[in-house]
């Protein structure tokens, strides 16, 4: 396990009862560095998402934030560590207004220098600052995904995971939420994305891993991905 990444996995078994899904799943994400998870559906991706935010209880392994090691911690310890969560299906509160969303759980808990604000999250979605007294239930699948990445960054995150972020979004909302995330590499936040969208990924990724059945089974750059297309054909079917 490198001393010098942000987040390790290693060597996580994580199971849905008598179900095992995750089977030794080991990954690293490096400081600034932006990490992918690729693979067909059911292979794991969100299983490993749910292992490293508490939502699941791992049962072997380790996951380990900047230096503390989180596995069987709840969620709430976990989001404290300083990792985010944007997650498949955007889950915003129905109920409350986009103000409100964002400001729920807005914390700079770990007095990053410069930290995400209400101002700086509506300069990165100024429809959301147009938006913001409409309740969540009622804004469009675009705006809602907007809203749960201002929701996540609110909470100053050392390490933000986006879970299939640009899943059923029109082809010019999705453009948006790639063009967002590539404003945030520059940021130097550190990201681990799932999504289906190959080319984007290749575009934004430092390196990537692939999941095949619970395990990684190739993990490299994006310059020794776009060089091995046969990998991506056997394992995704692109």
């Amino acid at each position: 396990m490198s001393a010098t990444a942000l987040l390790s996995v290693e060597g996580v078994e994580t199971a849905y009862g008598t179900s095992q899904v995750l089977f030794g799943m080991s990954l690293q994400v490096g400081r600034g560095e932006v990490v992918t998870l690729i693979g067909r559906n059911g292979m794991g991706k969100t299983t490993t998402v749910k292992s490293v935010m508490g939502m699941l209880q791992p049962r072997a392994g380790r996951v380990v934030m900047d230096g503390q090691e989180l596995q069987g911690q709840p969620s709430y310890r976990v989001a404290r560590a300083g990792l985010a969560l944007v997650p498949e299906g955007r889950q915003v509160f129905p109920n409350l207004t986009v103000r409100e969303n964002l400001v729920a759980t807005a914390e700079n808990r770990h007095r990053l220098p410069d930290p995400w604000t209400l101002d700086a999250v509506y300069q990165m979605f100024p429809r959301l600052k147009e938006r913001e007294r409409n309740l969540g239930s009622n804004l469009s699948g675009g705006e809602q995904q907007m809203l749960a990445i201002g929701r996540a960054l609110m909470t100053n995150p050392k390490l933000l995971i986006l879970d299939e972020a640009t899943e059923g979004l029109a082809p010019l909302v999705r453009l948006d939420i790639w063009r967002c995330l590539e404003r945030l590499k520059g940021t130097g936040l550190a990201m681990v994305v799932i999504d289906k969208n190959i080319g984007p990924l290749l575009a934004l990724a430092d390196r990537h891993y692939i999941v095949e059945k619970g395990r990684v089974v190739w993990q490299g750059s994006s310059a020794e991905l776009r060089g091995q297309p046969d990998v991506l054909h056997r394992y995704v079917g692109v």
